[in-house]
């Protein structure tokens, strides 16, 4: 029931966490099973076939997830970092690295490779994209290479792709600009200050993420245009700069969500500090209340995914205050569900490793963006040395592992939860009438 473990090739705990992590995420095996399908289509030569990262990365996952017999309990991952350097990546394997940066060396890896692919047909053979009913093989190509696969961009994208929306509202005009888009593969999380005895949750990191904040001395194209209108013509006009409030939001919600918690601060003589306090989370994460909501109306069929966070989900707490609302204390009652700290009520289904926290909730109220633990990340020791552990889910849900290199033994759900983590994986739960 237990997994293998990896060789330590000189301080490549980083390396071997983060695929211990991975290897716990379902989807995103599926991901690169459906993306690397295109190699085993291939007319090449064996010995002529480029070395991929997604094929590497495949194979390692697969065995870390005992989706492949292996009678070793013990693999060498170094096959990884080869293909990383010939990706022009300087990984040395005997110095101290960082877990979170190789996360998204091999996200931004997997992008370089996904674009290589051809994307879009010949030129000659652009009608062919009109008829859809047609499949590949019925496709008729009037060059001489053989017809490129027409891929959806979109489509191969990897599970942990998201979207950031940006918000800028003007605070003297009201004028809102057009909503900014970025995309992430990790939610980099600060920690904000300690208040004295009130535990720091993970919805106080989340909340602080999104948090509005003033920028000032920004042109406003709306007051300027309103400037010029009370102005006789001839009059030349300054752009009017004034204060605007941004405020960030989840556009759009991943399937495999990576959340890191920074524990880098720096003294107040420049050097790099630690920050060792502890985070607590849950099994279970909802995220309805951070995800970002188009405004304006509403039609009758989105009225029920687009209700507030505290319609579409009762006692979802932010951590801005990290106590009950006015109405909870007036009636005496404890909220049901809060990312980081569980109340009396709901820890029987939150703390069960074999409960599903959709049945706590009335079928027209369950959460939208429900995420479910599968791994943790911890680093021990200080900024400049320490070692790389992992907690993750057992394959087949048996129970969860604590993985250390090449040392592998199983832990409890308490002991996961009490952990100072590094780096989060949640997969996202699909509930009742919600679409995959």
């Amino acid at each position: 029931g237990l997994v293998p473990g990896l060789l330590n090739l000189g301080n490549t705990c980083f390396m071997n966490s983060l695929l211990q992590g991975l290897s716990s995420c379902p989807s995103f095996i599926r991901w690169l099973e459906e993306f690397t399908a295109q190699y085993r289509t291939e007319q090449e030569k064996p010995q002529e076939q480029p070395q991929h990262l997604s094929v590497t990365l495949l194979q390692l996952l697969r065995a870390l997830s005992c989706q492949e017999v292996t009678e070793d309990d013990v693999l060498d991952a170094s096959c990884l970092l080869d293909v990383l350097r010939m990706n022009r990546w300087q990984i040395s394997s005997f110095e101290e690295q960082d877990a979170h940066e190789l996360f998204h060396v091999l996200t931004s890896s997997l992008e370089d490779e996904r674009d290589r692919q051809p994307r879009v047909t010949h030129l000659f053979d652009v009608h062919s994209l009109e008829q859809p009913e047609i499949t590949q093989k019925q496709i008729s190509c009037r060059t001489r290479g053989s017809l490129p696969p027409v891929s959806n961009h979109w489509k191969s994208q990897h599970p942990f792709h998201g979207r950031l929306t940006s918000n800028m509202v003007c605070k003297h005009c009201e004028h809102q600009s057009p909503v900014r888009f970025d995309t992430f593969d990790s939610l980099s999380l600060s920690i904000p200050a300690a208040v004295w005895g009130r535990p720091m949750t993970l919805d106080h990191c989340l909340h602080h993420f999104i948090s509005s904040e003033s920028v000032k001395d920004v042109v406003c194209d709306n007051c300027t245009k309103i400037q010029a209108e009370g102005i006789l013509n001839g009059q030349s006009i300054e752009n009017q700069r004034t204060t605007f409030v941004k405020q960030l939001k989840l556009g759009k919600l991943p399937q495999c969500l990576c959340i890191h918690l920074q524990r880098l601060s720096w003294s107040n003589q420049g050097t790099p500090l630690k920050r060792h306090e502890h985070v607590q989370f849950n099994e279970f994460l909802v995220m309805d209340i951070y995800k970002y909501r188009v405004p304006g109306p509403k039609s009758s069929q989105e009225q029920p995914s687009q209700k507030t966070p505290e319609e579409t989900t009762p006692g979802i707490k932010d951590g801005t205050a990290g106590k009950p609302s006015d109405a909870e204390q007036a009636a005496g009652t404890k909220p049901l569900f809060m990312n980081g700290a569980s109340s009396s009520s709901s820890s029987s289904f939150l703390m069960s490793p074999a409960s599903f926290p959709l049945a706590a909730f009335p079928e027209c109220r369950a959460p939208l963006y429900l995420y479910r633990l599968v791994a943790v990340v911890v680093h021990h020791g200080d900024m400049h040395s320490g070692h790389f552990v992992t907690f993750r889910r057992a394959p087949r849900a048996q129970g969860w592992l604590w993985v250390s290199d090449e040392c592998v033994r199983r832990a409890s759900l308490q002991e996961v939860l009490g952990a100072s983590a590094y780096l989060l994986f949640y997969e996202r739960v699909h509930g009742r009438g919600q679409a995959q």
